[in-house]
């Protein structure tokens, strides 16, 4: 009816409109000129926003869906991302050993636990650790990220994995490190002998350099949407 309505077509239909008439002009031809038109995004703008915490890619195509409906579809939105941010940074691809690295890292946003008794509502910090070489993820549910938490969440990472890797790739979280610096960082006392006891050492990525442990990065990512809390 919306379409009838739109081709100016009312009831009865006139004798000489014949159905190959009624279906051009309820269906007319799509305009390939207006199609091939769309909007682009502000590419700056969102790769600033990405930043933020919280922030998805996703969230921000259904953002500028809403401005420009005649916009880019998701896959051709993340496509055009990639093509526009191959164009300003170099890139170098990492190869990692097996065993070599543990990148280990809080996923940022918390998750809420209920107590089954009260129904009172908990947040709780989720550690996540990535080896470098196999891209295995483990995650764990902390009600802090002070010092004790972040030294358990690591044994039980360890004993999860059943093994101890060269090197630890943390953040530079205080509970870590007490000095960022790209040559000699200042190491947690306590993290320190927990290196030393599992015979490896720290070595703490670059102050806003989020690419040093990209590994952990997806795995926070991934391990958002995946985590079941029991």
């Amino acid at each position: 009816m919306r379409r009838a309505a739109v081709a100016g077509l009312s009831w009865p239909i006139l004798d000489e409109i014949d159905d190959a008439e009624m279906e051009r002009r309820l269906f007319p031809p799509a305009d390939t000129a207006s199609c091939a038109v769309r909007t682009e995004p502000d590419w700056s703008h969102i790769h600033a926003k990405l930043k933020g915490r919280g922030v998805t890619l996703a969230l921000l195509w259904q953002e500028y869906r809403a401005e420009h409906a005649q916009g880019y579809a998701y896959s051709w939105f993340c496509e055009r991302n990639n093509d526009w941010r191959k164009r300003i940074s170099a890139t170098m691809r990492q190869t990692h050993l097996a065993g070599e690295k543990l990148f280990v890292d809080w996923a940022g946003e918390t998750m809420p636990v209920f107590d089954p008794t009260t129904c009172e509502e908990h947040r709780v910090h989720i550690f996540v650790a990535a080896l470098g070489a196999s891209n295995y993820t483990y995650a764990e549910a902390r009600w802090t990220e002070t010092l004790p938490d972040w030294i358990g969440a690591h044994v039980n990472a360890l004993a999860a994995i059943g093994g101890v890797p060269k090197a630890f790739v943390p953040d530079n979280l205080k509970a870590g490190i007490t000095k960022p610096s790209r040559y000699e960082p200042g190491i947690n006392r306590t993290y320190q002998d927990l290196a030393d006891h599992y015979g490896c050492v720290v070595l703490p990525a670059r102050v806003m350099k989020p690419r040093d442990k990209a590994k952990v990065e997806v795995a926070v990512c991934s391990t958002r949407g995946r985590l079941t809390l029991r």
